[in-house]
């Protein structure tokens, strides 16, 4: 396997990712890639060993695909893959650094596999509202609410299980890492061990409301309170992962998130 620094950013499509992954690799002793004439630089679609999530439907449709999850007993785990990834992906880095991030959102469901592949990595995760989510993806996926807020809580739900399987894994929510950047930056980066950059990105506080706004209005309708109801089990297994469906702006505690 490739013995490299690692560190794999993760999370649903328009989850804070990108912001995240530009943030990270401002760092003098972090390079990311870059120039690669792909969608957000993500190391998915410049990479010849594993399909990418636009193979298995993209976003908000991906998860469902069984195939497109991977973990340390998947058939391309070899050290063959990982100095074949390391290839395609070295074009794109600065490789005299220590440290090499990648992000890709199908890392959510993924990290197993790349943590096989690549021993030394370290995984960032960043949660965000399965409403927000659902709104934002929703002009890619042409999906119902209903199916890109299912889709969304059960990426959360496979990450759940496999990170019990990480070596080093640190998890947020994108609604804290708005409030509070410059704070939420340097708790990130004394999880990987360095000196934390200052954040310079405008971030915006409030990009959740137009989606809540979009939420509160559908739901007006009668026909979709009872076509998509809120019932006890959904609204668990959002507080699960520090949300909730039935008081939408509120953030409960979730044993998930990295203290």
């Amino acid at each position: 396997m490739v013995d490299k620094n690692f560190i794999f950013l993760a999370g649903h499509h328009r989850s804070g990712t990108s912001l995240l992954h530009e943030i990270i690799r401002n760092h003098d002793d972090i390079t990311g890639l870059t120039n690669t004439d792909v969608p957000e630089d993500e190391g998915q679609h410049v990479q010849s060993v594993f399909k990418s999530a636009k193979h298995f439907g993209g976003p908000g449709k991906y998860i469902y695909e069984a195939e497109s999850y991977m973990n340390e007993t998947h058939p391309l785990v070899s050290s063959s893959s990982a100095q074949q990834i390391w290839n395609d992906w070295s074009r794109y880095f600065e490789t005299e650094s220590s440290h090499f991030i990648e992000k890709s959102p199908p890392n959510l469901i993924r990290s197993r596999f790349l943590q096989a592949l690549f021993p030394n990595s370290k995984f960032i995760v960043i949660l965000r509202h399965p409403v927000a989510v659902c709104y934002a993806t929703q002009k890619w996926s042409k999906t119902s609410t209903q199916s890109l807020i299912e889709h969304t809580l059960r990426g959360y739900e496979i990450f759940a299980e496999d990170v019990r399987h990480l070596e080093s894994v640190y998890v947020l929510r994108y609604e804290d890492f708005v409030c509070s950047p410059q704070a939420n930056i340097n708790k990130i980066f004394s999880f990987l061990g360095m000196t934390p950059v200052t954040v310079t990105h405008d971030v915006r506080p409030n990009v959740n409301e137009k989606y809540f706004d979009m939420w509160r209005k559908e739901r007006k309708s009668i026909w979709k309170k009872v076509s998509f109801p809120v019932s006890t089990k959904l609204e668990q297994r959002f507080q699960r992962f520090g949300y909730s469906l039935k008081d939408i702006e509120a953030l409960p505690d979730s044993n998930l998130l990295t203290r």
